[in-house]
């Protein structure tokens, strides 16, 4: 059974940084991706970045490219993603998810796996 569990949402003003983690259990994650995807209140879940577990692989969103960074950590089996330039329309839920394919997909459906979410809120 996978387990994900986000951490590190908060409050941060216009600009500022936060760096949001993933911890990942239950299998051995060299054949999925695993990605963020957020979802702001009244809106459909957007997909943020993804990176496939083994290479390292990434794909972003346009309106991040060049603020978020996403990593992970293969030994603690953690995935990060480190937000800069925080903007108030970066303000969601964002959620950590994974699925089976070392294809990285922007459409939710196809992950099978998500953690409960942490909200982050940026004030202007």
């Amino acid at each position: 059974q996978v387990q994900l569990v986000e951490s590190g949402g908060g409050l941060v003003q216009a600009g500022g940084s936060l760096r949001l983690s993933c911890a990942a259990s239950g299998r051995t994650f060299d054949s999925y991706t695993m990605a963020w995807f957020r979802q702001a209140p009244g809106e459909e879940r957007e997909f943020v970045v993804a990176i496939t577990w083994a290479a390292g692989r990434t794909r972003y969103a346009d309106s991040v490219k060049g603020r978020f960074t996403i990593s992970r950590d293969n030994v603690k089996n953690t995935m990060y993603l480190q937000m800069n330039s925080l903007k108030p329309e970066d303000t969601a839920v964002y959620y950590c998810a994974a699925r089976q394919s070392v294809t990285i997909t922007v459409t939710p459906q196809l992950y099978s796996y998500w953690g409960q979410g942490t909200q982050v809120t940026v004030s202007s």
